[in-house]
């Protein structure tokens, strides 16, 4: 699972995780009364790109379906924290690992989930092709 593309979806997994409980454990041990949702919710962010990035790495049929199920609520996640985002600001005094839609991180969090369900849609595919003989 982590060969070709796979091992830059590991990497940028990995480096989602760094940023993104980095940045939690930093504002949530030194500013949570100021945005406890939103500071909660990144907190959240690097615990499901953390499991997704071990998930990756231990490969096989169980880990890649546990991969794919999180990150389709990777990306729920992502439409819904980024649309209420949108809506309702006032929620939100600080912005979040997936505030509008992951714009701060150069919107990685939108495209990184569709990708990876991408490509582990791919992988089950050509585990189930059948083999040419020639």
């Amino acid at each position: 699972m982590i060969g070709g593309p796979g091992l830059l979806l590991v990497w940028l997994y990995g480096v989602m995780v760094v940023g993104a409980v980095s940045r939690s454990v930093f504002q949530i041990s030194t500013e949570f009364d100021k945005a406890p949702l939103a500071y909660s919710l990144s907190a959240v962010a690097g615990l499901v790109y953390c499991f997704i990035t071990y998930s990756l790495v231990r490969g096989g049929d169980t880990a890649r379906r546990a991969a794919f199920v999180c990150c389709a609520l990777e990306l729920a996640g992502v439409i819904v924290v980024g649309t209420w985002t949108v809506v309702d600001s006032a929620a939100f005094p600080d912005q979040t690992v997936w505030s509008d839609y992951g714009m701060e991180y150069l919107f990685i969090p939108v495209l990184l989930p569709v990708t990876a369900m991408y490509w582990l849609r791919k992988g089950v595919e050509r585990q189930q092709a059948p083999a040419v003989s020639g």
